[in-house]
């Protein structure tokens, strides 16, 4: 059975840089792994998980999102989703089950939370599975590309 809908992370890897991201300004990022939350409760489901796989591979498209800047940028690599089926809108949850370090405003533009993009020196794989059972769900995982892990 395929997953239809639920909420999401995307893992990215990126290099140390400067990106202007919408209304948001410049943001200095460092070098290392951003996991940002998203929600694909609506009409196209994990399709939108798939959107962002085709951005980051083709980087020839204008930005709409606040994650697209990112998926658009050299600087950044995508690396894997985890996506959790479910019904609830958990976006929110994920985002404060995960936590920490954070860009202030990223891709919570329709919601309370402070953000939904958080930095991670290390490599989070385990840090995102875990969160996702915090709540009672199985992370099904894609990966796009194999990226050497610094120990």
């Amino acid at each position: 059975m395929a997953l239809k809908g639920g909420i999401y992370c995307l893992l990215l890897h990126n290099s140390p840089c400067s990106l202007r991201v919408g209304s948001l300004g410049t943001i200095v990022f460092s070098e290392g792994w951003h996991i940002y939350v998203g929600s694909a409760l609506g009409p196209g489901g994990f399709s939108r998980v798939e959107r962002h796989r085709l951005l980051a591979a083709r980087k020839d498209r204008l930005p709409r999102w606040h994650i697209d800047a990112l998926l658009l940028s050299p600087s950044f690599t995508l690396a894997g989703a985890c996506c959790g089926a479910t019904t609830r809108p958990l976006e929110c949850d994920l985002a404060k089950a995960i936590g920490g370090v954070s860009v202030p405003g990223f891709g919570c533009s329709d919601c309370r939370c402070g953000s939904h993009l958080f930095y991670r020196p290390e490599y989070p794989e385990l840090e995102i599975i875990n969160a996702f059972q915090s709540l009672g769900l199985f992370c099904h995982e894609q990966k796009y590309e194999i990226i050497a892990r610094k120990r």
